[in-house]
């Protein structure tokens, strides 16, 4: 009997890369510098050229980066920002934590991202920002954002948490608004062996801003300017990030390479499988597909034990207990709902086989 394929596999690809990561741990460890020291600095620098940006700043957590980077855009209690109801809920934790609502706009079928031709309808006096989602690794249509922005003087800021490396019309996420936020959970397809995460920005002053907030409002040791935050990327992890970092477009290629087998595997079977659109490159933290009878479909896998399988996202945010005092009910979001009843991500990660891949494909087909 076959081996059930794991949604993930860390374990292959900290073997590739075990003694570089353990050599650099120790060196930490030696170094008895721990918190801000100068593996996060190399780290902020170096992923601030990846993106061609002037600056990074690196927080505790991908939902530290959005929840700093609202407070670093100055939105304050009673602001709205908008987002997508089908995301992890850290996107909207991020605008409860300071006050302002969250207002949901629909989702774009075909790629599960905000439906840019409804924002604008979305918009009122009390309108502050937008959090475009680039979910599953797929980028959201900016170029559609910016004309609706820049006209309302509102902030972008991206969540990046599924989308590193990815690309829109040849520039990466996290580069079209004014912030890039980025989550480096340890499934992510640049992860660290804890939580971490990263602001991007080309802006001097929102870049100083979010580096006292991250350290208890202050710039200078024992002199606190705003009440601040502990939100500190360790040492640790930003040497792991560092090293795995060195192969973050070969794992993406990886990626994108093992859904393309998944899309020819799935081909003439009904299955939807993930759109990429024109000028974008997918990065495919998830390869979700769609599928009508979706639940019998996970439970009929669940019980083969051939594949893992999992859904991201069975309740959309605007129907979550949390969100209730919104008002909103279920046939608010056509979209997200039906979407929400449709999708399974299957097995992704950059060292999956053509033979795990053919055993994912061959389960859910037979499961249908």
């Amino acid at each position: 009997m076959s081996l059930t394929v794991p949604m993930v596999d860390l374990k292959i690809q900290f073997n590739a890369i075990k003694q570089e990561v353990t050599t650099a741990v120790l060196d930490v460890m030696e170094s008895t510098h721990f918190i801000l020291g100068p593996q996060v600095k190399a780290l902020e620098e170096t992923i601030a050229a990846y993106h061609g940006v002037k600056y990074a700043v690196a927080v505790a957590s991908g939902t530290d980066a959005l929840h700093l980077a609202l407070l670093a855009a100055g939105i304050k209690h009673g602001d709205e920002v908008i987002t997508s109801p089908f995301t992890f809920i850290a996107t909207a934790e991020a605008i409860s934590y300071i006050g302002a609502t969250p207002v949901f706009v629909d989702i774009d079928p075909q790629t599960f991202n905000i439906d840019m031709r409804k924002v604008e309808a979305a918009i009122t006096t009390k309108t502050k920002a937008v959090i475009p989602v680039h979910l599953y690794g797929q980028p959201a249509k900016m170029d559609e954002l910016l004309k609706i922005t820049k006209k309302r003087n509102l902030r972008i800021i991206e969540d990046c948490a599924q989308s590193f490396g990815a690309e829109y019309q040849g520039k990466k996420t996290g580069t079209f608004g004014d912030f890039g936020c980025f989550s480096f959970f340890p499934s992510k397809n640049l992860g660290g062996y804890g939580d971490g995460g990263m602001v991007i920005t080309d802006d001097r002053n929102l870049s100083e801003h979010l580096q006292k907030l991250r350290n208890h409002g202050s710039h200078v040791r024992y002199y606190h300017d705003e009440i601040g935050f502990n939100s500190r990327l360790d040492e640790i992890q930003a040497a792991v990030l560092l090293i795995k970092f060195k192969h973050i477009d070969e794992y993406n290629e990886k990626r994108r390479k093992n859904a393309r087998l998944y899309n020819a595997s799935f081909a003439g079977s009904g299955i939807g499988t993930p759109t990429e659109l024109k000028d974008t490159n997918h990065v495919f933290h998830q390869y979700t597909i769609k599928i009508k009878n979706r639940d019998a479909v996970k439970r009929r896998l669940d019980d083969d034990k051939k594949t893992s399988s999992m859904i991201y996202y069975p309740v959309p945010l605007h129907l979550q207990k949390a969100y209730q005092h919104l008002g909103m009910h279920a046939g608010s979001m056509p979209v997200t709902e039906q979407i929400c009843q449709e999708v399974i991500s299957l097995p992704m990660y950059p060292e999956l086989s053509e033979a795990q891949i053919k055993q994912v494909s061959d389960a859910v087909k037979q499961a249908l």
